[in-house]
Formats: structure tokens, sequence, C-alpha cells
């Protein structure tokens, strides 16, 4: 089996990275790596980016949002976080086998004083509560499997980016199972996030393996496969299912403001406002131009570069306005 760590903490170009061996060298090797992710909201292929995140707090800080391959919910990931990918055989008989895979890393965390073990489609815990998550995605008799284990991650952090807003959303995406969770550090022997990495590697591989570099070429292929995918609007937003939106927002000295919106593929379908606001102009006009705009800041901000927002709401600005539509 080969071995190998990605250097990089950039969660598009690790996700790319992961689908290049997939696709490369995984067709015909076995394969195990650990990478770490800066912060960032993993969500699955099938998931609506809007219904997982709270888009304020996402804004904030500066947390990425990255769809991956595989099925499942939302994970959020940090430097306190360790992820780890088997890429193996698969036969279309083979029925899905999470355990096969989580076992390894529930059994180190036992020899580490850890009340640890696999429950569930897809969860490891520790006494009662989810330290790990995991997904598959099965192609050409390969499978790829993937979780994240909460080391030593920010809770707090991981509470608040997985929040999606107050805001009245229906939604036919798959929507994350909100667990209990904790991290590892709090369980086992004093061990660093490095040293864990270590034990990590051996207990999964034991002393059989081979290390895989990357090369000029797999760093080139990556960049260009991020540059298309993976750091795209359209692969992380654009691929969300419908959805209907409600906002209400009162707004000092223009009113109170609702807006009912229909998104398709992250795009405006239709939208009305209605609400106490004063305004010389119709807003069915603006619903015309918004119509076809994606639902994101820069987008609505350069789809409203010559129009007088405040003709349509009374001490309005444009930013203003952008904050209703685009915000929790």
């Amino acid at each position: 089996m080969f071995y190998a760590e990605f250097p990089s903490t950039d969660p598009y170009f690790n996700l790319a990275m992961e689908q290049h061996l997939f696709d490369t060298v995984g067709t015909h090797k076995d394969m195990f790596f650990l990478w770490q992710n800066d912060n960032a909201v993993v969500i699955g292929k099938n998931q609506n980016a809007e219904a997982e995140i709270n888009k304020e707090f996402i804004a904030k800080n500066d947390v990425k949002v990255v769809r991956r391959l595989s099925g499942g919910g939302a994970v959020y990931h940090d430097l306190g976080n360790v992820n780890f990918t088997f890429i193996t055989g698969w036969k279309e008989t083979d029925e899905p086998d999470m355990q096969r895979y989580c076992e390894p890393v529930a059994v180190l965390l036992r020899t580490l004083g850890a009340d640890a073990y696999t429950d569930g489609r897809n969860d490891i815990l520790i006494s009662g509560r989810k330290v790990s998550g995991n997904a598959q995605y099965v192609k050409n008799n390969r499978c790829l499997h993937h979780g994240t284990i909460l080391f030593d991650s920010d809770l707090d952090v991981v509470e608040q980016a997985l929040t999606p807003s107050v805001a009245k959303l229906t939604s036919k995406g798959v929507a994350s199972i909100r667990s209990r969770v904790t991290t590892v550090r709090t369980h086992i022997e004093k061990c660093s996030i490095e040293e864990f990495k270590e034990k990590l590697k051996y207990s999964v591989l034991g002393d059989d393996f081979t290390e895989y570099c990357l090369t000029a070429e797999d760093r080139s292929a990556v960049e260009k496969l991020k540059d298309e995918r993976y750091a795209t609007w359209d692969w992380n937003f654009g691929r969300s299912p419908r959805f209907s939106l409600h906002k209400e927002r009162r707004i000092e000295g223009c009113g109170n403001i609702e807006v009912y919106l229909e998104v398709r593929n992250g795009v405006i379908e239709a939208v009305e406002f209605f609400g106490d606001y004063f305004g010389s102009r119709d807003t069915a006009e603006l619903a015309a131009t918004l119509a076809g705009c994606r639902l994101e800041a820069a987008a609505v901000k350069e789809a409203l570069e010559d129009v007088d927002i405040s003709r349509y709401f009374n001490n309005l600005s444009v930013s203003g306005f952008v904050e209703v539509l685009c915000l929790p």
C-alpha cells in the first residue's frame, strides 16, 4: 500500500489532491493518506450548502466552503482536525462497509486510553460522543473512503459554523444530522497531533507500506483541478438543489423588509418583497433585474451597479440591501 501526506492545508487543494490520486495512482494501487485543512466546512455532494452553514459566521471568519465527491453530511475542519483517506478495491456486489476503514482508527483510540467504538452508518464515538464522521465514493471498482477526526478542534467554532441561519429555508437537499461531539485529546493520554498522526499511520499500515512522493506533475494537475472545480462557486454552491427562502429584517430609517426567494443551482429564479418600507418605484422591476443572478454578495452588487436602490427602498444603500438578501 502507498502512503502519502498532503503538505497543504488549503481545503480546495486537498480535495482536488484526493480526487487526483483516486483518478491516477489509486486506479491500480491501494493508498492511505493523512491530511489537514485550515478553517473549512466540507459538505456532501448531495447537500444544499445554504442549508448547512451559518453564512454570516462563515463570511466574518474566512471559513471556506467546499463540496466533496462523496455523500453524507457537512463537517467542519480546522488545524486541530486530522483527515484520513483510504483508496482500495471495490466489487459491484460489495455492501457499504464503513467499519472496515473505521475500526483501525477506533483500535488506536482504545490503545491510547479512549472508550472508542464504531457506531451507526459512519461514525466513530468516544463514550457516546462523536469524534469521527466518514463517507465513501465508488467508481470503476475502486472505493475512496475518507473520514475526519476531531482531535483538538475548537468545538465552539464547529457549532457556530455548522448552524444554519434563522431564515426560513425549505430545501430538497440532504440535511446533516447534528450530533453531540467531543475531541480525542480530552480522552487520551498526552499526545500531540503530530504524534497522533504518526501513531495512526503505523496503526493502519504497520511497516508494510511505500511512501508516495508527490511529483511536479501531480501538483500541476491538482492546481488545475482545484481551479476548475473545487475552488469554484459553481461546484460548491451552484450544485445546491432548488430551495425556497424567507428572510425578514427591520432597517432603521427604512422599515421592515420581507424577502421571498426561489433559488435553483444557487441562482435566483424569483424574488418578491413585502413590508412597510417606502419607495417611488415598484419592486417588481427590481425582482426582474435580480432574476438569473447568483445568490451571492458580489454577483448581487454587480447586478445592481446601475440601479438606484433607494428608489425602491427609501434610506437603504446597496450594501444594506445586499446584506438583507445575502446574509441571515
